[in-house]
């Protein structure tokens, strides 16, 4: 680790103070299901959220934006057009972009998008740990493809299971990976720590952890290193998810006490309550 972990405990307050004075314009190229709840987690936060996606319009419009976050949940052909066009845009115009794998390794389509997304080097790959392992798997990385195999959006294995493959993923895509579950992992092929926040009511509510794909998005826009993007990202969620679960009685007002807890919780609440450990 380069960073205490004391030290890393403060950054991830510190850096929701920079993301929020920065105000980023994140271009989130999403789901179906998730771009309501994607949109308000972002401005909950503090960022701006801009749903533009439309191939004809990427070319235009992602050059405007401080960081891409591209989420293959609900594909189409045109989807997928819009997803490659808005990568490549990125890349050539330097912008930041994260990479959403949702349902990895389940249909063909989408492997063969993701393997296509990945040679335009996402900053952070972000899934659950079925997905990263499963992006692992297509990237040749995993010893025994049957394991990854998972059935639809649910992950089937813990974020400990795909921590090694997340390491490696990390160092073969140059990138940061983060792997969430109830102890979410998050690498850079480097350095690793384990953060241990957040509420069983959180995968409850559909379409939470794509939100989440873009809070870290407008993180990444202000942070020169994606892996204190990802980290600090991942820190705010989980502290929120918890102050929200003691305010909830089901997944209904936990999902409105969440988008209020993202709009009212402060640097010192993420790291005063913060459990992480490498």
């Amino acid at each position: 680790m380069s960073k205490p972990i004391s030290d890393l405990a403060k950054l991830a307050g510190q850096r929701l103070t920079d993301m929020r004075a920065a105000r980023p314009l994140v271009q989130s190229i999403t789901n179906l299901v998730s771009m309501d709840i994607a949109a308000n987690a972002l401005l909950a936060v503090g960022a701006s959220p801009a749903m533009v996606h439309a191939p004809e319009e990427t070319g235009e419009f992602t050059p405007r934006v401080d960081a891409l976050v591209i989420n293959v949940g609900t594909l189409s052909a045109e989807a997928a057009r819009s997803m490659e066009h808005a990568v490549s845009i990125a890349r050539v115009h330097a912008r930041p972009w994260l990479l959403d794998p949702v349902a990895a390794g389940v249909l063909t389509f989408r492997d063969d998008l993701i393997k296509r997304l990945l040679r335009h080097r996402p900053g952070i790959i972000r899934g659950n740990a079925s997905e990263i392992m499963a992006v692992a798997r297509a990237a040749g990385l995993a010893v025994d493809p049957v394991q990854t195999v998972q059935r639809g959006v649910d992950s089937a294995h813990t974020s400990d299971e795909a921590a090694a493959l997340a390491h490696k993923l990390a160092r073969h895509c140059f990138c940061t990976v983060v792997a969430t579950g109830a102890v979410d992992v998050v690498t850079d092929g480097e350095r690793m720590v384990r953060i241990a926040n957040g509420s069983p009511l959180m995968p409850r509510v559909t379409a939470l952890g794509c939100s989440m794909s873009a809070v870290m998005g407008a993180y990444l826009a202000v942070c020169l290193d994606p892996f204190e993007a990802a980290f600090s990202a991942t820190a705010l969620y989980g502290v929120a998810g918890e102050i929200a679960a003691a305010k909830s009685t089901g997944p209904g007002s936990f999902r409105v006490a969440f988008i209020d807890a993202l709009y009212a919780i402060r640097p010192k609440d993420v790291a005063t309550h913060l459990r992480v450990s490498e």
